[in-house]
């Protein structure tokens, strides 16, 4: 909402202005956008009456002119303008004038003429980007009265950025109302009469849509003559508010508008054929608009209708068959109430939007629907003449406005601020909100501008808005705190994440909403879960599987030049749960997921350049895990290549899987070189093992190698596990540091051999007993898995 303050201030004048004025309106809710003047600093300029104008001796183009600026003797211009003639009132700046761009006036010669000031345009007053020629003002401007003041220029143009639910400001009475009740300055607003008609001629009206168009008021206006000038007082305010001057009848609807908030239209009475009908679009009917767009229209959109042809699009824009010209001698003026669901949408579907539109989508007061008709009409009459018909109207079931109970109580609960009864019901009543109480609460009747006020937490706002924000205390919150049990059975997500940082891995966070490739490449998920309303249409599932994220997040390093990367994610995946689930039939759980692509190690001198594999994630994951000890069983997944990969076992249950991506994913996603990732239950990581006490041996250890020859199928997983199950009480660790298949090893077995550290905490071990749980260690293997020792 864009308005010039001096006319607000014809309603409301309040003592504060400039930067205090503009403070107070962004205080109350009504933000000032932007501010700026109307015109550039200039002095010394003046009205001015051209008295005679000669051609000048030496040039074509020029002129000589005699012109009078209040002073009592006329000066002598020399002036190039194309309309300067005699008669003609236009600015004049003075010798000694200093104009925008710090042009200085002074007496000159120009062509060998005496010049002794300069007859300016609208372009050299900074008023306006182009000029034909001179600013001609109007016959009664006073000769020698001050430029600015004559024509306002120290005016200041305001910009409200309104909130959807502040309909009732785009007017300047809806903003004069809210200073008038911020200051306590009484307001004027326009009188307004109704014009009695001298003339029978009416139009009727049928509401075949009375849910969308509830009231519809028109008058048919004889003999107007709609060449007739615009006033300039009302071009004026209409282009300080950004709006155009189009024509006499066109600027009236605009300027009643922008006064009080209706939005108006003039048909051509004379193109209209019938009554006037409010009623929905048929399917296929079409209207060609004002702005040339011929449009296909949709059954729910409203149409103003006469008994042929539609000729307006209700509440957005008129037609053109029935548009008014420069030669319209009989105007039918419409000023109606829009239901706001009925026009909410409709102009934006068809790729544009309008005044009327944008004030009838928020919601009109339709308890002035009436009031704007009497104003424009009498604007009219004063400016194009003519005769005026009798009022027709149709009207069905206009929108109730409920009570609303303001408890003083819950006042002071939202606000944090206790008020007074007394003080609640004077700021009610600087609102011109009507209310009656009941013992303490107030009964509050919105009015019919005020399509905000719905809820009790609306009037809080009112009472809020009105008291000043910056008038509510900001007490420091004051809450009990209490330290969380953090028990040695869990560690926090946040030490997790420290872990994996400090291996190498930088954190990401990717959507939750994820493209419905991923889910089938990588998870081969056929329930998936759709998004009812995505934020793009690739992202339109929901992820079982944090995989695909990383794999875009390293496909868009790669495009970046970035051949190393190592990521990890914690985040949620969702699954459906037909037992129903603790969130409406789905499942959250928390998913760990590390990927790492390229080379093991940053290059460097110090080793050789290989690329990260399967040992390298299964031993930062076991890191991870420490000091509970992960197995790994061979298992399929189907993100991962079939021959590498494994199943995560903790405690004999399964938390995750771990390996490398599969070829064809690799190909698909455009991978150079394959990750390697896990993805495990965050829940698992989380657990911990309690500490327990073990005796640190003082005796000196005893390591002994041997080697074993098994069946190549012999899994090494499997071997550990019944080995550490089985051996003596002295032996402490089992090592596995070389594994041989070749010459002097026969086919389809393997060699195995093994670093086996054996203490006692009590006593250092004599020969024999190392040498007896040797033997118990290989007799074992022989019997439970046909294993040879290897001499």
């Amino acid at each position: 909402m864009k308005f010039s303050e001096s006319w607000l201030r014809t309603f409301v004048d309040p003592a504060c202005s400039g930067e205090d004025f503009s403070h107070l309106l962004t205080m109350a809710g009504l933000e000032v956008e932007a501010e700026e003047s109307v015109a550039p600093a200039f002095d010394q300029v003046v009205v001015a009456q051209l008295l005679e104008v000669a051609r000048h001796p030496g040039a074509d183009r020029l002129s000589v002119c005699r012109v009078d600026v209040g002073s009592g003797e006329a000066l002598q211009i020399v002036c190039g303008a194309p309309n300067a003639v005699a008669g003609i009132k236009v600015p004049c700046a003075l010798s000694g004038a200093e104009l925008p761009g710090g042009f200085r006036i002074k007496v000159a010669k120009v062509r060998g003429v005496d010049s002794a000031g300069m007859l300016c345009s609208a372009k050299e007053l900074g008023i306006a980007d182009d000029a034909a020629g001179l600013l001609v003002l109007a016959a009664d401007a006073p000769v020698g009265e001050d430029i600015r003041r004559h024509l306002d220029l120290d005016d200041r143009l305001l910009t409200l950025k309104l909130t959807p639910n502040r309909a009732d400001c785009l007017s300047l009475e809806g903003v004069a109302r809210e200073v008038a009740a911020l200051t306590g300055t009484p307001a004027r607003f326009i009188e307004v009469e109704d014009v009695e008609p001298t003339i029978p001629t009416t139009r009727a009206v049928v509401l075949d849509a009375p849910d969308a168009c509830p009231r519809y008021c028109g008058r048919v206006i004889a003999g107007v003559d709609a060449s007739a000038p615009t006033p300039p007082w009302m071009s004026r305010r209409l282009e300080r508010s950004g709006i155009r001057p189009i024509s006499a009848l066109v600027d009236i609807t605009n300027y009643v508008m922008l006064e009080v908030g209706q939005p108006l239209h003039a048909f051509d009475n004379t193109r209209l054929q019938g009554s006037i009908h409010a009623r929905m679009a048929r399917a296929g009917e079409q209207i060609k608009l004002l702005n040339e767009q011929t449009l296909e229209l949709q059954p729910d959109v409203l149409l103003i209708a006469d008994d042929h042809r539609p000729v307006a699009m209700g509440g957005i824009m008129g037609g053109e068959e029935s548009a008014i010209s420069l030669a319209t001698t009989e105007v039918f003026l419409e000023s109606a109430f829009f239901a706001p669901t009925a026009i909410a949408g409709r102009a934006r579907r068809y790729s544009f939007v309008s005044d009327a539109s944008h004030r009838f989508e928020r919601g009109v007061d339709f308890g002035g629907t009436r009031r704007a008709l009497e104003r424009a009409t009498r604007l009219v009459l004063d400016i194009c003449g003519g005769q005026s018909g009798p009022v027709s109207e149709g009207l069905a079931r206009l929108p109730e406005r409920r009570d609303v109970r303001l408890r003083p109580a819950r006042v002071a609960k939202v606000l944090g601020l206790a008020f007074a009864s007394e003080r609640i019901g004077e700021l009610l009543a600087r609102l011109d909100l009507p209310f009656r109480k009941d013992q303490d609460d107030f009964i509050v009747t919105p009015p019919s501008y005020r399509f905000d006020l719905e809820i009790e937490e609306d009037l809080i706002e009112e009472v809020a808005r009105l008291h000043g924000y910056e008038n509510i205390p900001s007490p420091a919150p004051v809450g009990l705190l209490a330290m969380l049990p953090q028990t040695e059975q869990s560690r926090s997500r946040a030490r997790i994440r420290q872990i994996l940082a400090d291996s190498g891995y930088q954190e990401v966070v990717n959507f939750a909403f994820v493209e419905e490739a991923w889910e089938r490449d990588f998870a081969d998920n056929r329930e998936l879960i759709r998004l009812a309303n995505p934020i793009a249409s690739q992202l339109s599932v929901m992820r079982s599987t944090l995989i695909g994220g990383l794999v875009a997040n390293v496909a868009t390093n790669l495009k970046r030049r970035q051949s190393r990367a190592r990521f990890f994610e914690t985040g949620r995946s969702f699954f459906r749960d037909p037992q129903g689930g603790p969130v409406g039939g789905f499942r959250q759980p928390w998913k760990l997921t590390a990927l790492a692509y390229g080379t093991a190690f940053p290059e460097q001198w110090a080793c050789a350049a290989r690329k990260v594999d399967f040992f390298d994630l299964k031993g930062d994951l076991e890191l991870l895990l420490a000091p509970r000890q992960p197995h790994f069983e061979k298992a399929s997944h189907p993100a991962l290549h079939p021959g590498r990969s494994a199943r995560v076992m903790v405690d004999g249950q399964a938390i995750g899987f771990l390996g490398e991506l599969h070829p064809r994913w690799q190909q698909k996603y455009d991978l150079p070189l394959a990750p390697v990732l896990f993805e495990v239950d965050l829940d698992a990581v989380v657990m911990a093992t309690l500490p327990r006490y073990a005796e640190v041996s003082r005796q000196p250890p005893v390591i002994r190698d041997m080697a074993m020859v098994v069946d190549q199928a012999l899994e090494w997983q499997q071997l550990s596990a019944a080995m550490t199950a089985n051996s003596p009480k002295i032996v402490r660790e089992i090592s596995l540091f070389d594994v041989y298949v070749g010459r002097g090893v026969d086919a389809g077995k393997k060699s195995l051999a093994f670093r086996i550290v054996m203490q006692d905490t009590q006593k250092t071990l004599q020969e024999a007993e190392v040498d007896a749980a040797m033997q118990q260690v290989v007799a074992y293997l022989q019997e439970a898995f046909a294993a040879q020792l290897r001499v």
